[in-house]
């Protein structure tokens, strides 16, 4: 991929680090009164249901100190770079085509460097198109990322006929200037059919704004700006409960049940807006018991879907 990327300056990269060591101490306080001040809207009314499953995915440990802020215990974590299919009476389509085949020389190295180290993946990472070929029916209408970091859209790469669902207010940071924003991966995105949205929906529990992606309530995607300005959640009916896959909003479920931000590095250098992700999380957890919310990295949250 050729296009430039923006790296962050040797000041944010070491401020970073500083957060790091810093958050081990003395981690980000949960605001207890945004929390108080939350609203529940409630879920949608629906009578259809879909069905959500994660595609095959090899994990990596890592220190959980890296992921969850000030989280010491158990001192490592399983992560993955995860896709979902989401089936519609009408439709079927993937959530989150992270990664590509190659994906070390086609979406890490176009990465700064400071952050390779901490985000490469395994060498027996599936790629998308690989574990999509292992389903029975593998057909799909379209591709809608949570957002568009290069493991969320590289996966794109291996299917350039696939039409994307995105958040126009996404696109909109991905595409315009000169210079990619650090981890956002144009590549994946140009030449194939986009459809924009809005969400131009009412609040649903927590969140402020929503789009009905059919129009009868099943999948319904919700606003978890922050780690970029237009990540969204997918809010999905299925025939055991609703469920919520939340992108990288959190990286790990601990992060919802204990408020814990991402840790300084690499989460300093991967949140856009550092502060609305962590008004984010605490949505999250104001409904962390009415819906089953699953981030795209967590492997043990992702276990609770069928394969």
């Amino acid at each position: 991929m050729s296009d430039a990327v923006r790296s962050p300056t040797l000041a944010a990269c070491c401020g970073a680090v500083a957060s790091l060591a810093t958050g081990l101490v003395r981690p980000r306080r949960p605001d207890q009164r945004f929390l108080r001040g939350l609203t529940d809207a409630g879920l949608p009314d629906t009578a259809v249901s879909v069905t959500v499953s994660a595609l095959r995915q090899v994990p990596r440990s890592v220190p959980t100190a890296l992921i969850v802020e000030g989280l010491r215990q158990p001192r490592r974590i399983a992560n993955s770079l995860l896709s979902f299919v989401i089936t519609h009476p009408e439709t079927t389509f993937i959530v989150d085509p992270g990664v590509c085949l190659d994906v070390d020389s086609r979406a890490v190295a176009t990465l700064p460097p400071f952050l390779r180290v901490a985000v490469r993946p395994p060498a027996d990472t599936v790629a998308t198109v690989t574990a999509l070929h292992e389903l029975p029916r593998s057909g799909l209408d379209f591709a809608l990322p949570t957002h568009t970091h290069w493991d969320h859209v590289s996966g794109l790469l291996d299917l350039p006929e696939l039409p994307v669902h995105l958040h126009r207010r996404e696109h909109d940071w991905v595409m315009q200037g000169p210079i990619a924003p650090v981890g956002g991966v144009r590549e994946a995105l140009r030449g194939r059919d986009i459809v924009p949205y809005e969400l131009d929906g009412p609040p649903i529990l927590t969140f402020t704004a929503s789009h009905d992606l059919f129009g009868d309530g099943s999948v319904v995607l919700v606003d978890l700006a922050g780690h970029t300005p237009g990540s969204i959640g997918v809010l999905a009916h299925t025939a055991t409960g609703w469920v919520l896959l939340a992108g990288d909003a959190a990286w790990h479920t601990d992060q919802i049940d204990l408020i814990r931000q991402k840790a300084g590095y690499p989460g300093k250098l991967a949140d856009e807006d550092r502060h609305e992700t962590f008004r984010t999380l605490h949505r999250l957890h104001a409904v962390k018991d009415r819906v089953t919310i699953i981030p795209t990295h967590d492997h043990r949250a992702a276990q609770q879907l069928p394969t």
